[in-house]
């Protein structure tokens, strides 16, 4: 790994595609100056926003791509069609060592791919999950995987709660992550076989600090740090708890504009909620990356603003200097010399 970091961030992907990426990486260059951003797509395009912004520095370049892939199309045959896209582009450059990680905004299952394919898997890996950092009373939990494997089996499950460990611990910051499995009960013999078969075999991995299962309705207080589940049931609950989120802040909202007496309360408790509520904003932990793979690929949202796009830099930024691309590299060679008669 080069002294500098290099980020490359996919300029054209997402709803706010290229305003909003742009200025989002703007922001994380005049915050990390050393930092060596590369912005992937139609050059005039992202040239054309830069100088909108007022932008004359020399810590971004970019990186022409001609073609941009839409979540319209079937991410396979995206990727081996448009190969000159911006999505395939930033994962060649990681792929290549060209750059160090790779942003996205953009279609979810083409940077899967992209990330799988090209970017390709860590040694003894066998299906990169997505995890996802969902904000709750006690911090924050990892949740993986959140939308890569809907059938994930036991031993692979085992793996996501490998890679989440070392993740929350070198990235988080979190000593002795606490791994909990999602359920339906706590108890040791309730859920699919699938998860009974799992919860087996993390309790007999003593380097991983498994506490055992985890009801959903649970997860928000924040009883475990990496919290391990298959992409089904893993997608299910991070979008649940989206929706419920938002819906609430939308109901406090209007409940404080209802009447003149609210509205009064509303002020007088303004900068309380505003602080309470920023504690559940998952924009401030950046993207969900893509674990497993030989470099760093990140899904952000594709409604990402400017904020969770410098977010996510800064996230990419923590990654690297860990090194935890190389842990995870270390650990499953460890895993397969173990295992080796």
């Amino acid at each position: 790994m080069s002294e500098t970091i290099r980020i490359a961030i996919d300029a054209m992907g997402g709803d706010f595609a290229p305003m909003e990426i742009v200025k989002g990486t703007i922001d994380a260059a005049a915050a990390h100056p050393e930092l060596d951003l590369i912005l992937v797509g139609q050059e005039d395009v992202v040239r054309r926003e830069l100088k909108a912004f007022g932008y004359n520095g020399s810590t971004i370049r970019i990186q022409h791509a001609s073609e941009v892939i839409s979540t319209e199309e079937a991410p396979v045959a995206a990727i081996r069609s448009k190969t000159d896209s911006s999505i395939v582009v930033g994962a060649r450059m990681v792929k290549n060592g060209e750059a160090d990680a790779f942003i996205s905004a953009g279609s979810t299952g083409a940077l899967l791919t992209a990330g799988t394919l090209i970017v390709g898997r860590i040694r003894g890996v066998d299906r990169p999950p997505i995890a996802a950092v969902i904000p709750t009373k006690a911090g924050a939990t990892l949740l993986l995987d959140s939308g890569a494997n809907v059938d994930a089996k036991p031993s692979q499950l085992v793996q996501f709660a490998r890679m989440g460990s070392l993740y929350a611990e070198n990235v988080l910051g979190v000593a002795n992550p606490r791994i909990g499995l999602l359920n339906i009960g706590v108890e040791e013999e309730k859920g699919s076989a699938a998860v009974k078969e799992t919860y087996a075999l993390l309790k007999e991995i003593p380097e991983l600090n498994f506490i055992g299962n985890v009801e959903a309705r649970d997860v928000s207080f924040g009883p475990c740090d990496v919290l391990v589940a298959d992409a089904f049931a893993g997608n299910v609950v991070l979008k649940m708890y989206e929706g419920v989120a938002s819906m609430l802040l939308s109901e406090v909202k209007s409940s404080i504009k209802s009447n003149p007496v609210s509205m009064l309360g509303g002020a007088l408790i303004q900068g309380t909620l505003k602080k309470t509520l920023k504690k559940f904003d998952a924009k401030i932990y950046g993207g969900a990356p893509l674990l497993g793979c030989n470099g760093l690929v990140v899904k952000t949202h594709g409604t990402a603003k400017a904020i969770e796009v410098a977010n996510t830099i800064e996230q990419c930024r923590v990654y690297v200097q860990s090194g935890t691309t190389k842990k995870m590299k270390e650990c499953f060679e460890a895993l397969r010399a173990k295992s080796t008669p």
